[in-house]
């Protein structure tokens, strides 16, 4: 709807006036009969004051008077005289405004304050968190928009355009009727909480502060939210404390991974919007978020009580509760202060979303445990320095008595048979595939430990790529293609993503890794140990697709796999595993 669009517009420009508009009360304040020089064509502006009254000064061309100073000569005269029109909107913040008859104006806006009109508006009139009168001569050629406020239209008074009032009443003479639409939501009691809000905002969120000590609804709001926290911190005090343990223990950390999330979020939920199914799920995250946010905020403040009171006993409910009630009394006082309540409140909010996020990933984990590696003992081949040089001589020794035992008349043992090259590779494969850990070079001088290249079909062997590995890697391949695409002129076709799907497809079937999972030293393997064939790669390439399309879910759950496969690579039966360059270039 055409009204509603422009009812948004006008709040938001209202309320961006009241944050930037400086303070001008030096208006009412001039003394009687002051003159000065006035420009027409400027926007009228004025903020704070009281009572119905219109402005000291007002002017059209050069012709001046001042309200403060009327004779009833000067009072006759301007009866008579022609129309004052002023050429740009007028707009009023906390202080009631008047539009005189004769006076023509072209936009008139007030916020937190009452509008009288008397005179004619050639476009909208708005009244935000006020009443709006019409008088008997009053004009409005647009449309006149009150919200959080009650209209009341005398008899002979003109609306030419749409008629829109939200949270108050609307009295008319009968037979009134806007030339446009006629839109009233809301009842008296929604108009009275709105404006119980006024001192609020103008006392309170203007000046950067939440609460604002002198307004009762305030403090019944902060005895609610007390209760709710309290009664999280009791039922929940496990995921409580590892939420302030998070904070406690790593700040920074905690506040980037809850800026991160805050990120995400939108077009996440954007993206699952897109969908029939994401769409019924929405709610659910909504409400996954809402809790995790508000048991986050416990731990924040828990973290904040028990660094004043150290906790001895972290599972007793009372030295938890002790250590939340500080926390929450000391961050209720910095809410009171100017400037810094709001800073505080950004600050806290983002801490306890990433503290949730941190107890999420800690209850995955603790779910899915990781697999105990077993590690074999090093053979004794590879046993070197002067404890395998004696270890050899008492070896040589004992053969050699048994070769004297045996001229006295017993039998030989026979030897040990030699060892083949091919028999000692099988032996290094089946040792290879019996460990998880690759056998590791000793340290260079550089310090560096380096991994040799591994036997055929020992590349699950290898440890299993990390998640920004592969984000590095998808984000090369992702330039790469569209630094082709560019030079190919494809953009204009769309088939920036048809061409990203065809690369990974072919170099998966081909080399088994793109060219960026080769820069950062990655390769795609099936779970038997044997590069991926053309239809594991195109199972693959078509199961991405859905890891992206639902959030990214399916590209995150690697997070919390103990094999950290994707959905695609659990689809698809494969792993990536990190490998050195000489390997991902084989």
């Amino acid at each position: 709807m055409k009204t509603i669009k422009r009812l948004a517009a006008l709040l938001a420009c209202g309320l961006g006036m009241a944050v930037a508009v400086p303070a001008l009360d030096a208006q009412t304040t001039r003394p009687p009969g002051h003159r000065r020089s006035w420009d027409p064509g400027s926007l009228s502006v004025s903020v704070g004051g009281s009572g119905h009254r219109s402005p000291v000064v007002e002017a059209s061309g050069s012709r001046l008077r001042t309200s403060d100073a009327r004779t009833p000569d000067d009072q006759t005269s301007d009866a008579q005289a022609s129309e004052i029109r002023f050429s740009r909107p007028i707009l009023r913040i906390g202080q009631a405004y008047t539009l005189r008859a004769n006076d023509v104006v072209r936009d008139l806006y007030t916020v937190f304050a009452d509008l009288t009109l008397e005179g004619r508006v050639e476009n909208d009139a708005v009244a935000i968190l006020g009443d709006a009168h019409l008088k008997g001569a009053a004009v409005v050629d647009q449309a006149l928009i009150v919200v959080g406020g009650s209209a009341t239209i005398d008899q002979g008074a003109v609306v030419n355009g749409d008629l829109v009032v939200i949270g108050g009443t609307l009295t008319a003479p009968p037979g009134f009727s806007p030339g446009g639409e006629h839109v009233v939501v809301g009842s008296p009691a929604l108009g009275d909480a709105l404006n119980s809000m006024v001192p609020w905002i103008t006392r309170g969120l203007l000046w950067g502060r939440l609460i604002v000590p002198d307004i009762t609804w305030i403090w019944v709001l902060v005895g609610v939210t007390f209760l709710v926290y309290l009664a999280l911190n009791l039922l929940f005090g496990r995921p409580a404390r590892v939420c302030a343990d998070a904070v406690a223990a790593r700040p920074f950390s905690t506040f980037l991974l809850g800026l991160l999330v805050l990120i995400l979020t939108v077009p996440a939920l954007v993206i699952l919007s897109a969908t029939v199914i994401g769409l019924a799920v929405v709610p659910f995250v909504l409400c996954a978020m809402l809790v995790g946010g508000l048991i986050g905020k416990v731990g924040v403040d828990r973290a904040i009580g028990r660094s004043l009171l150290p906790e001895s006993s972290p599972d007793s409910r009372l030295q938890s509760s002790r250590s939340f009630l500080l926390g929450f009394v000391l961050i209720g006082l910095a809410y009171m202060v100017p400037v810094v309540g709001v800073v505080t409140w950004a600050l806290t909010a983002v801490l306890a979303v990433g503290a949730a996020a941190a107890m999420l990933r800690a209850m995955l984990r603790r779910e899915h445990p990781a697999k105990p590696r077993a590690v074999a003992p090093a053979p004794a081949a590879a046993a070197t320095g002067p404890a395998a040089s004696s270890d050899r001589t008492a070896a040589l020794e004992a053969r050699a008595s048994g070769w004297e035992g045996t001229s006295q008349g017993s039998e030989p043992e026979a030897p040990a048979p030699s060892v083949e090259p091919s028999s000692a590779v099988e032996s290094a494969a089946s040792y290879a595939a019996a460990s998880p850990e690759p056998p590791v070079r000793p340290s260079t001088s550089s310090g560096r430990t380096e991994m040799p290249p591994p036997l055929h079909g020992t590349l699950l062997a290898y440890p299993r790529a990390s998640f920004l590995d592969r984000v590095a890697a998808f984000a090369l391949d992702c330039i790469l293609v569209a630094i082709a695409v560019q030079v190919l002129d494809l953009f204009r076709h769309g088939s920036f993503p048809l061409m990203l799907f065809i690369y990974h497809v072919g170099f998966w079937a081909w080399k088994g890794t793109t060219l960026g999972g080769i820069v950062v030293g990655l390769r795609v393997i099936r779970t038997a140990g044997n590069g991926p064939r053309f239809v594991d790669a195109l199972v693959r390439g078509l199961a991405s697709i859905l890891s992206l399309a639902a959030l990214g879910i399916g590209c995150f759950w690697m997070l919390q796999d103990s094999e950290r496969q994707m959905w695609h690579d659990k689809i698809a039966g494969t792993y990536v595993v990190k490998v050195p360059r000489e390997v991902a270039l084989a």
